[in-house]
């Protein structure tokens, strides 16, 4: 049988979420975890295979096996096994054609920035902190020009496999909440780094080193060496994956 996970994470002592050998990974945790229930060895597979210090609250992955097990021992005894920064949110028995990552139709992430003078303690591995002032509606306004499909090599990392740079933005909104200003950005899929990359080019934006219209010129550029600088890691959260066959 096929099972299907929600899983939250703060990735700030993982080498991402992808098992490798020698270093910790999320992936290895929650194996290890789920294994413990299913009394055999678990191989999950994952929506999105988020980087080293990047954070989940949205993350899908599924798995197969024989073990007969509730969707609520799953969540219960996974749990008991993870360590205390790794949650299994959710667990149910899908049909063996769901496929945490081919089967999704948009992933939706968060960057948080924290624009204040003075750093964060508490913040300091949730959230990039800016000690400028930025324009959050200069930055809202550049964004629609990443909106629909669009070739996004100017923003894609120097490791990325994907076969194409095309991607299809869906939406992308820029909010103030006190000192935080979150950058909510959904598309069909995305390249490496892709959001990383983006929010870079819009905090120029924002602190008003580059017109709004700049960061159309960097889009059809299709040239990684005219954008900016990668945001760190640490701001970087997967929200939501979405399923036509799967309502959570």
């Amino acid at each position: 049988m096929r099972i299907a996970v929600g899983v939250e994470y703060d990735g700030t002592n993982y080498h991402g979420w992808q098992r490798q050998d020698n270093v910790c990974s999320i992936q290895e945790k929650v194996e290890q975890a789920l294994g413990q229930v299913a009394s055999c060895p678990v191989i999950i597979t994952c929506a999105g295979r988020t980087d080293a210090g990047v954070h989940a609250f949205g993350q899908v992955a599924h798995f197969d096996t024989d073990a007969n097990r509730s969707d609520r021992s799953w969540i219960l005894g996974a749990n008991t096994n993870l360590p205390s920064d790794i949650r299994i949110l959710w667990a149910r028995h899908v049909s063996p054609d769901f496929h945490a990552r081919y089967s999704a139709t948009s992933r939706y992430y968060r960057y948080m920035i924290y624009n204040h003078t003075i750093a964060s303690a508490l913040l300091r591995h949730r959230a990039m902190w800016w000690p400028r002032v930025l324009n959050e509606q200069l930055m809202q306004e550049a964004g629609q020009f990443l909106l629909g499909e669009h070739d996004f090599s100017s923003f894609r990392g120097s490791g990325c496999q994907a076969r194409s740079a095309r991607r299809n933005v869906m939406s992308l909104g820029i909010t103030r909440g006190g000192g935080v200003v979150n950058i909510d950005i959904k598309a069909n899929a995305f390249l490496l780094h892709m959001v990383r990359n983006i929010v870079g080019a819009l905090i120029k934006i924002g602190a008003g080193e580059r017109p709004v219209s700049w960061i159309r010129e960097v889009l059809d550029a299709c040239d990684r060496r005219k954008a900016a600088i990668t945001a760190p890691a640490c701001g970087l959260y997967l929200a939501k994956i979405e399923y036509d066959i799967l309502d959570k």
